[in-house]
């Protein structure tokens, strides 16, 4: 039977709810501001992610051209036909001319080139990998502070005994190379009352120093093992280097080639613009000897017929023109050059057509000593060696020695129990070890298998690429060869191709032939130099090509790529914010 004195449930449940109530005030107050709005446990607008309108996500718009319509041109009068098409031709002439050497579209692009730009990141983003992993091992500072009041009734006694206790206690983890960890306690202070009819002290104090040590035997021992992941964030640098190396070498031979397409587009133009003017002036030949009685009028319909076709080449390689050099504007993304500008790039570095002879083997050699891909895969292949040692480390045991040291001293204020704190006796020491592993550890060996496999695969694709290599350096040779061949062969095709128009302009002066014989072998003097434009062109590829092949470079050396971006941690954060309206957030 209870006396009237005993503690009634009722007050128990309302210590208990009201412990709730503070804890919940505390955690509102903390988290959200003490705000009903700012309330952790409901959601708000800015919880989700910022939407388009589902319009602009889901509708694809129509196309609506009726504005931009041009004047009707009436297509069955020929001459006004001729007309427009002149006057296109005029006002491409008037555009500004821009004469840009190889060596100038080169500098830009190593400036200038957004996709450089981008490689260039990666490596910095690397090197804060490997500072990261480098700083792993950095001391560790803590400070603990608690305050406990517990109670607990003596049964069927009347009175309560309790303990409260304050401690304070600054640590230092010392974590090694070498899987050591090292914690350091320089002075825990706690302080204990005793709230009890049977404390011989009611209150007292507690401080003293300690040390402990845990070295791993097994997993984690060794410096090999605990440095396997700053290796391989500095592989992974390397690899980012070569990568952006990579990057570097397909942009320059990406603007040589540009810059030899659009040479041959431009080439192409003025042979076409030459063909186009030929037939005007056949055709004022035709109205001559017409008037003069001297042919029927069908030859002047046979001439007109051929400028026709003419103007359809001529508008097409303009276009062509602009298409190509609108290519080398945006590889090289010259500031005072944008890829809208109206004006016109002419290419003033000739090409050079000179015959080399190759070691074949020689070149073979070189470029599998220099391509920036194998040497990537050879780091990524030490890359997967350090790997394979951390995921076997993995694979063992947890084992553990562990060893403490400390003394306290221990009196009723803090400078006895400093004076006591040195007493011999009052030292405690351990010693021990633990053991972890899990009983059935097929996660880790799975890790180990696909580490193993992981650097099969890219041994084997070292060997293929390195037959691809040599498999692109003789193919550029063979083109090489082949271009060269060409550019004589259509030498000699265009120089005997004029010869034969000359002496046809001389049969139609005579009255021997037609106009559609002289505007035919015309065509096959334009064929010729064509082929000869196109030789060259190809050639100066080839040599790009090759360049590529061995990992080098057409005419850029001393290129630098330590190029990191300027970045301020303490700069403001940047906003979430998409383009075009926005939808109300869905919960």
């Amino acid at each position: 039977m209870r006396t009237s004195e005993s503690t009634p449930l009722s007050l128990h449940v309302q210590h208990a709810t009201a412990l709730l109530c503070v804890s919940a005030s505390l955690s509102l107050c903390l988290l959200g501001g003490c705000s009903v709005l700012r309330d952790p446990f409901v959601p708000r607008d800015d919880d989700y992610a910022r939407s388009l309108a589902l319009s602009r996500l889901r509708e694809v718009p129509a196309a609506n051209y009726t504005d931009n319509r041009a004047p009707a041109v009436d297509l069955n009068n020929r001459q006004t036909v001729i007309d427009a098409v002149t006057a296109n031709r005029m006002s491409y002439l008037a555009r500004e001319r821009v004469d840009l050497t190889i060596e100038d579209c080169r500098r830009s692009a190593i400036e200038n080139n957004l996709d450089l730009k981008v490689s260039l990141i990666d490596p910095a983003i690397a090197r804060e990998t490997v500072t990261e992993e480098d700083n792993k091992f950095n001391s560790l500072f803590s400070l603990e502070a608690s305050y406990n009041d517990s109670r607990q009734s003596t049964g069927s006694r009347v009175s309560t005994q309790g303990t409260k206790r304050f401690t304070i206690e600054p640590s230092i983890r010392i974590p090694s190379r070498t899987g050591t960890t090292i914690d350091v306690v320089p002075l825990r202070l706690e302080r204990t009352e005793q709230q009890s009819e049977f404390a011989e002290q009611p209150q007292f104090i507690s401080l003293g120093p300690s040390v402990s040590i845990s070295q791993p035997l097994l997993r984690g021992a060794g410096r090999r093992v605990n440095m396997a992941a700053l290796r391989i964030a500095g592989y992974n640098v390397q690899s980012a280097e070569l990568r952006t190396k990579l990057e570097l070498i397909r942009q320059l031979s990406d603007v040589d080639r540009a810059y030899w397409r659009l040479y041959a587009a431009r080439t192409t133009l003025d042979v076409r613009v030459q063909q186009f003017e030929l037939a005007q002036a056949q055709l004022e030949k035709a109205r001559r000897r017409v008037q003069e009685g001297l042919s029927p009028q069908v030859e002047v319909d046979r001439a007109l017929s051929g400028v026709a076709q003419r103007l359809e080449g001529m508008l097409l390689a303009q276009n062509d023109v602009l298409s190509r050099q609108r290519d080398l504007k945006r590889i090289i993304n010259k500031p005072d050059l944008p890829i809208d500008a109206e004006a016109l790039v002419v290419p003033s570095s000739p090409p050079d057509p000179v015959e080399y002879l190759f070691d074949r083997t020689q070149l073979q050699e070189q470029a599998v000593a220099n391509r920036a891909e194998l040497l990537d895969l050879e780091v990524q292949l030490a890359a997967d060696a350090a790997r394979v040692l951390l995921e076997r480390d993995g694979t063992l045991p947890d084992v553990r020695f562990l060893a403490s040291y400390g003394f306290s001293g221990l009196d009723e204020n803090p400078g006895s129990a400093i004076d006591s704190m040195f007493d011999q006796q009052s030292r405690a020491w351990s010693i021990g070890a633990s053991i972890s592993t899990p009983l059935d550890n097929e996660e880790a060996r799975a890790r180990l298998r696909r580490a193993l496999l992981t650097r099969v695969q890219r041994l084997t694709s070292k060997q293929a690429r390195e037959q691809t290599v040599r498999v692109e350096v003789l193919t550029a040779i063979d083109n090489m060869t082949t271009s060269w061949q060409r550019i004589l062969a259509a030498r000699q095709a265009a120089l005997t191709a004029a010869v034969a128009l000359d002496s046809e302009q001389r049969q139609f002066d005579l009255g021997r032939v037609t106009s559609t014989d002289v505007l035919d072998q015309a065509s096959v003097v334009a064929e010729a130099q064509l082929a000869e434009v196109n030789a060259l062109a190809d050639y100066q590829i080839a040599q790009i090509d090759l360049a590529v092949a061995t990992g080098t470079l057409m005419g850029a050396t001393k290129v630098d790529l330590d190029h990191t971006p300027l970045i301020n941690i303490n700069d403001a954060d940047p906003t979430e914010e998409v383009p075009g309206q926005l939808n109300t957030p869905q919960r």
